[in-house]
């Protein structure tokens, strides 16, 4: 259910180089989430540097919320970015898995799938 690829590329520049490579691939940058130092002023520590970066395709979302007003659950797309083992990862939801389990028709498969293609895209930019 959660796709994910690694890099050696540090983190901090996957992090700032995110936003660029995004819009490359017809993606605008919403919002993001450091959740170590978001957490940390509620009192709550963690050990890894994670950040979610919230993704938008305009026309993508717009076809997909048409045609399957749950999809709105999913979105915006969200990308996690962190340190693992030495490696920078990115994560996100398997949109293909998450298809497999709910009723759509082809036309809309094959424009999930499309815009999935495009966020691995982007995770394997580095």
């Amino acid at each position: 259910m959660i796709y994910k690829t690694q890099t050696k590329w540090p983190l901090n520049v996957v992090k700032t180089q995110l936003e660029e490579k995004a819009k490359q691939l017809g993606f605008g940058l919403l919002n993001s989430y450091e959740f170590k130092k978001l957490l940390l002023e509620k009192g709550f520590e963690i050990e890894k540097d994670i950040t979610v970066f919230e993704l938008c395709n305009p026309a993508g979302a717009q076809a997909a919320l048409n045609s399957f007003s749950d999809i709105s659950v999913y979105l915006p797309c969200r990308l996690s970015v962190y340190e693992e083992n030495g490696m920078t990862t990115l994560a996100t939801i398997g949109i293909e898995d998450m298809l497999q389990a709910v009723e759509v028709d082809e036309d809309f498969r094959k424009h999930m799938n499309e815009i999935f293609q495009n966020i691995r895209a982007l995770m394997n930019a580095w």
